[in-house]
């Protein structure tokens, strides 16, 4: 650094100073993470990695990152789920293609920064399924860890496919189809919210042959159809052209009957369902596939995978072009990585003033899913409407009280008189009985206003709650979401959060 003799001290900085201090000040503003995303399904296994670029936004000094930039790095092939006979996943090969992808993508674990693996489907009945997702995790550093019940694969399939931005893009309601290899998911898009889930079993890959064309493979709701179509299923026996056209034409009538809403008195409809059906309305706009299935259906794949993929892509082709199903379809282009495509990461302070932890020796506390509460918190509300906007989040994701972790976010606005927060605290406890029964389970609130401290007040001083309270303020969280909470800061009483979060597909072109 040199000092000119102009009358008084004048640094000059170097170039080479210039640079670092302009690439310290981008730093601050801007975080680039490798990511990679693991999706182990009931027919197929697959990964992506990626970079991503966040940025800090500008508005009001925020601190809060958002993604403005995924390049894919690299994409793995598509592996069939191996399974062993014993109802187990075949851990080993999946490791080994693991550590493949690696290797083609010249990658290391170490490269990684986050991550998100997800089970679905048949895979997640795997007695094994909880440790192929350690596996993962212990192999690959910090990742979500996601079992995927049906509300919640809806969910991700819908955004993960497009079909939610798309739905936004065109101001349209668009119902997503995700014909996977044991399960069908709809997921009901209204103009950029979703708004409805529903799955039954359905699937490509319920009956699986090997290269002689014998059956390998049977599940039971594959059992239930061929009943009803007077077919006998047996393994090691070959199934008919005519007996495969059979299951797989009253498979497409049940999938054409659940797409339009009018199951009627058909008693497979009933016994292949697996949660509440869709709403009858509003009127459907357009129509959207995703998941294995959907390859076939939309040209992009032909090779048979030894099971009825292709079969069931080609006639629900054919239900299409005859107008069994109205609506137009569109092309959201994700397809079989519909479900995961990468996982994002970036940090948020929360101001020590305003926010409560019970006990700051109980953190850190990783990996929390999210559970956002869908209602409005601005205006007037009732305890009754907080529990009950608590109760749908539980089933949207497939959580259960009491048994894990779990965050509930909202959006928090108006006067922070106590009266109103008090009213939120006795919803919150109403909603989660568990949990606030349980000492053992912290009961962890977020918000984006600023009433953390005071609410953790009224929560563990006036409503008793028995365990640790976490209530943080000034970040915003949705769905899909999952937090590290870390240790609080000694001097500045700051503690930091690590916010991950599911990243999806953009809108894609009409077929």
């Amino acid at each position: 650094m040199d000092v000119h003799d102009l009358g008084f001290e004048h640094l000059h900085m170097s170039e080479e100073e210039q640079a670092e201090l302009a690439e310290a000040i981008w730093e601050q503003d801007n975080v680039e993470l490798t990511t990679v995303g693991v999706d182990v399904g009931s027919s197929t296994s697959h990964l992506m990695f990626s970079k991503v670029h966040l940025q800090r936004l500008m508005e009001g000094l925020s601190s809060r990152f958002v993604v403005v930039n995924r390049q894919v790095i690299w994409r793995s092939p598509i592996l069939l789920t191996p399974y062993r006979s014993d109802y187990t996943i075949d851990a080993e090969e999946l490791s080994e293609f693991f550590s493949n992808a690696y290797k083609k993508a010249e990658l290391t674990p170490e490269d990684i920064d986050t991550g998100a693996v997800i089970l679905t489907g048949e895979a997640l009945k795997r007695t094994n399924a909880r440790a192929i997702a350690d596996l993962f995790a212990d192999k690959s550093g910090k990742f979500v860890c996601a079992s995927a019940g049906h509300h919640l694969e809806s969910l991700m399939a819908a955004n993960g496919s497009g079909a939610v931005a798309l739905s936004r893009k065109e101001n349209i309601t668009v119902l997503n189809i995700d014909v996977g290899g044991g399960t069908i998911k709809l997921a009901l898009c209204e103009k950029g919210k979703l708004t409805a889930t529903s799955a039954f079993a359905v699937g490509g890959r319920l009956i699986a042959f090997d290269e002689t064309g014998k059956m390998v493979r049977i599940e039971g709701p594959a059992e239930q159809v061929a009943q009803d179509v007077g077919v006998s299923l047996e393994l090691e026996k070959e199934l008919s052209e005519e007996d495969r056209k059979k299951i797989v034409n009253r498979m497409v009538e049940v999938l054409v009957s659940y797409a339009n809403r009018d199951t009627g008195d058909d008693p497979l409809c009933e016994a292949l369902r697996l949660t509440d059906h869709l709403p009858k309305d509003p009127e459907i706009d357009a129509i959207t596939f995703s998941g294995g299935v959907s390859e076939f259906v939309y040209g992009r794949e032909e090779q048979d995978r030894g099971d009825l993929g292709k079969s069931l892509a080609h006639e629900i082709r054919h239900a299409l072009g005859h107008k069994r199903i109205a609506p137009k379809v569109y092309d959201p282009g994700a397809g079989i990585r519909a479900t995961v495509v990468g996982a994002s990461q970036f940090t948020v302070q929360v101001s020590g003033n305003t926010i409560f932890i019970s006990d700051p020796g109980k953190l850190p506390i990783r990996n929390v899913p999210v559970a956002y509460l869908d209602c409005d918190v601005t205006g007037d509300f009732t305890k009754e409407d907080i529990s009950a906007a608590i109760a749908q989040a539980m089933v949207r994701l497939d959580m259960t009280d009491g048994e894990t972790n779990l965050a509930v976010a909202f959006r928090w606005g108006g006067d922070p008189l106590h009266a109103r927060l008090f009213e939120l605290a006795s919803g919150i406890c109403d909603g989660l009985p568990k949990t606030v029964a349980d000492a053992g389970i912290p009961l962890i609130v977020v918000m984006d206003g600023d009433a953390g401290r005071t609410l953790g007040n009224i929560l563990t001083k006036e409503l008793g709650v028995k365990g640790e309270v976490i209530s943080v303020d000034n970040v915003q969280l949705n769905d899909f979401d999952f937090i590290d909470i870390g240790e609080q800061m000694e001097t500045t009483q700051v503690v930091p959060l690590i916010i991950k979060s599911l990243l999806f597909s953009q809108p894609g072109r009409q077929e």
